[in-house]
């Protein structure tokens, strides 16, 4: 069977590790879910079947120099960029070590200053300009970084996604626009947000290129964030991404999905899961075997046991913390 990996300048190495975050953070979410279930946690947002089109954007980046500004499904995004299985779930519980907020925000409110994930905000598209401004400081103190901001396709029917999108491609900025389309704004289908084909068409009103890809395929969703991290780096300006997957779930734990899509729906787009198809390549060219794959799932169910029984026993933060950050400190 062809290598595709290697022809794309992956390993190995590279392709198993990409597995490895994917199948991790669908766990980390599955767990988030069910203890949001058994009301040990009050609220949960998943990021089950966009995993594939996260690991292929992330990996694509140079994750010791470039900024990631996350929207609430990144999990995998997150977790490839230096967040645990323990942290997740501080932040789950929201717990005093919480590392995104100190136990302050919403669960999928990522922010950690250690590994350039800047913070996020509730209301949708608030990230991108902030993006926008990153890679303007890039560019400015002439530093070879690129800054990949995501964002779910309702979030580009929002004034912020024109006014950074403008702002970058007048200013031919260092950053990627990562759209992960999984068809539905919350409830309202694309149909109903769009009047043009694709999320993709909408780069050209500011002068930069739009692609759209499969982002159930993370061989393909590298390639393409490859080729647009390149153009950044070389000065060549922005890029427009769009990532067509699905989400599995409903769109957060207070949301009833069966108002607005068939179960039929549903169970047809998990025939096309990331970590399903993936795992296949991963055993057509050789790279996991029964074992190994055995060994790799006992070692992630492990961490994810041990990351909720440390979460859910540490401390909350103390009352006394309450207005830090919120008024001056004498």
């Amino acid at each position: 069977m062809s290598e595709r990996h290697k022809q794309l300048g992956l390993t190995d190495d590279d392709l198993f590790e990409m597995y490895t975050y994917m199948l991790l953070a669908r766990k980390v979410d599955e767990r988030i879910w069910l203890l949001n279930r058994a009301g040990k946690i009050p609220f949960a947002i998943s990021c089950q079947g966009q995993e594939g089109a996260q690991a292929g954007a992330v990996f694509a980046l140079n994750r010791d120099v470039d900024y990631l500004c996350p929207y609430y499904r990144d999990l995998t995004m997150v977790m490839a960029f230096g967040q645990t299985a323990r942290e997740i779930m501080l932040s789950t519980f929201a717990k005093a070590e919480d590392p995104n907020s100190g136990g302050r925000q919403m669960p999928g409110h990522y922010g950690d200053r250690r590994r350039r994930i800047l913070s996020g905000s509730s209301p949708v598209a608030t990230q991108l300009p902030h993006a926008t401004g990153i890679a303007l400081a890039a560019k400015m103190e002439k530093k070879p970084i690129v800054t990949l901001v995501s964002l779910g396709e309702g979030s580009t029917n929002q004034g912020e996604f024109h006014e950074a999108c403008n702002f970058a491609g007048v200013h031919r900025l260092p950053v990627i626009f990562f759209c992960e389309n999984n068809g539905y704004a919350i409830s309202v289908p694309e149909r109903k947000q769009l009047a043009c084909a694709s999320v993709a068409d909408r780069a050209v009103g500011y002068g930069f290129p739009g692609v759209s890809v499969d982002g159930n395929d993370p061989l393909a969703v590298y390639e393409v964030v490859k080729q647009a991290v390149d153009r950044a780096r070389y000065g060549d300006g922005p890029t427009l991404i769009e990532a067509r997957t699905y989400r599995f779930t409903p769109h957060s734990s207070d949301d009833d999905d069966r108002s607005y899509r068939s179960r039929e729906e549903v169970e047809e787009a998990r025939k096309q899961d990331a970590i399903v198809t993936f795992r296949k390549y991963l055993r057509d060219v050789g790279l996991l075997t029964e074992e190994k794959e055995r060994e790799l799932e006992e070692s992630i169910s492990q961490e994810v046991d041990e990351a909720t029984r440390y979460a859910e026993a540490a401390p909350y933060p103390p009352a006394d913390s309450l207005y830090k950050y919120v008024y001056e400190e004498n």
